[in-house]
């Protein structure tokens, strides 16, 4: 399995085996160069935290909810913050610089508490159209607005999301266009048909929340994607495993039927394990122990505690795979929804995961026009002509009017890099799983 996995990557010099001391590793076979490519793999399972990723509507439904009807201060929700909009499948940045910056800024509103958002004397009528104004007049050269850098009014949010207000430079970032969900959820976003499809095929189709979601139960799964967010995000990654071998199990058993339709009796809607087997082998080839078993035991737990710890994360898993066993069940597939081999998956995941990270383009942005600040470090070529006798040295105006464009620049996103605060610098964080894992 692993010999084709490496042979298709087209990675000579490694091989995976076993060993007596350390198990299972990846060993080269040859020296390799500096900074020579090894190994370039395409990650088999991969999510994005919940906390990373925010969706909008869900959290303004929440929001709505919350401070309605619990009475629960708006200052509470300052953990909505971070967002990172991010293809689904292959996690490159979407949208653009606007975009991923006003998503970023209108959560950010969501924490600041009413009587903080009262303090300037305007209204926000008044301050959305000083703040226009102020953009507009300094595009012109006109003085930057007085409107506190740290809260930007939603007009100027609401335009950098839509694309009616472009940032200097921007474009030297361009991102992918955003490609919606298939199945019409507001949940997965993409980069591209081909990854929506991709991703709709391997493991989106069962787990999509929309209208053409093909899990048994919308509402079940709801429920199921809940509990991960509020309990631990790894059921979400479980879950997609579990996805990926049910489909890939459908399709395994189409090519079986296809191929034997002419000579053998149809099995259709039977059972057979050992397409199953085949369809779980990649998740099958990752190391693994109960979840329950393996987890280590946090530092604020006594050791008389243990067990009691250990039964928890049980019930735990529990009640996770009851609310995904209503929401995608397929008794083809029955022994995927058994509590052990539900636990084995995610003790792989917490044996083996590694670090989804991608680093967002919003801090390559604004280092950028940090970057343009000092003209010293941009390189101008003197541009000399003659005529009537009057040598002229144009460089210096060239010089100058890069310097005057690029202190515009700074000043003009310097209020949105304000607000942002460290946030500018969140990159996609998630958790992944390889094959050759």
């Amino acid at each position: 399995y692993f010999e084709r996995l490496i042979s298709k990557r087209q990675c000579h010099g490694i091989k995976v085996k076993q060993d007596g001391e350390f198990g299972k590793g990846v060993f080269a076979e040859t020296d390799f160069e500096e900074e020579q490519l090894i190994l370039k793999d395409q990650m088999l399972v991969g999510a994005q935290h919940p906390s990373n990723k925010v969706i909008l509507i869900y959290y303004l439904h929440l929001f709505l909810r919350k401070f309605l009807f619990d009475g629960v201060p708006f200052f509470l929700f300052s953990n909505l913050q971070i967002d990172c909009l991010v293809c689904s499948y292959c996690f490159k940045f979407i949208g653009s610089i606007e975009q991923q910056i006003g998503r970023k800024l209108y959560l950010k509103t969501l924490g600041v508490s009413q009587h903080h958002g009262c303090e300037n004397d305007l209204s926000d009528e008044d301050q959305d159209n000083h703040y226009v104004e102020n953009h507009h007049n300094s595009e012109n050269g006109a003085s930057s607005s007085s409107i506190s850098t740290n809260s930007l009014p939603k007009m100027a949010l609401e335009a950098l999301m839509n694309g009616e207000l472009s940032l200097p430079y921007s474009n030297k970032f361009p991102l992918p266009s955003v490609v919606s969900c298939p199945g019409g959820c507001e949940e997965a976003f993409y980069c591209s048909k081909s990854c929506a499809e991709a991703d709709w095929e391997s493991f989106h189709s069962l787990l999509c929340t929309g209208e053409k979601s093909e899990s048994l139960s919308r509402e079940a799964l709801l429920k199921f994607i809940q509990h991960a967010n509020e309990t631990n995000d790894i059921f979400l990654l479980a879950a997609k495993a579990i996805s990926f071998t049910i489909l890939r199990y459908r399709k395994v058993k189409a090519s079986h039927l296809k191929k034997q339709e002419n000579t053998a009796p149809s099995i259709l809607g039977t059972s057979d394990l050992s397409l199953l087997v085949e369809a779980w082998k990649p998740i099958s080839i990752g190391h693994k122990r109960r979840w329950w078993d393996c987890i280590a035991l946090p530092g604020d737990i006594d050791g008389s505690d243990e067990a009691a710890f250990r039964m928890q994360i049980r019930e735990l898993a529990f009640t996770s795979l009851h609310f995904l066993k209503e929401a995608i069940f397929d008794k083809e597939c029955e022994p995927l929804f058994s509590l052990e081999i539900y636990g084995h998956i995610i003790g792989m995941f917490e044996l083996n995961n590694l670090d989804l990270v991608v680093p967002s383009p919003v801090e390559d942005y604004f280092l950028y026009i940090d970057d343009l600040a000092y003209p010293e470090k941009v390189r101008t070529h003197a541009l000399v002509f003659q005529s009537n006798n009057f040598l002229c040295n144009i460089n210096f105006w060239c010089h100058f009017l890069s310097h005057s464009w690029q202190k515009e620049a700074e000043r003009i996103t310097q209020p949105y890099l304000d607000a942002l605060g460290d946030d500018y610098s969140v990159c996609c964080q998630g958790t992944a799983f390889f094959p050759l894992q």
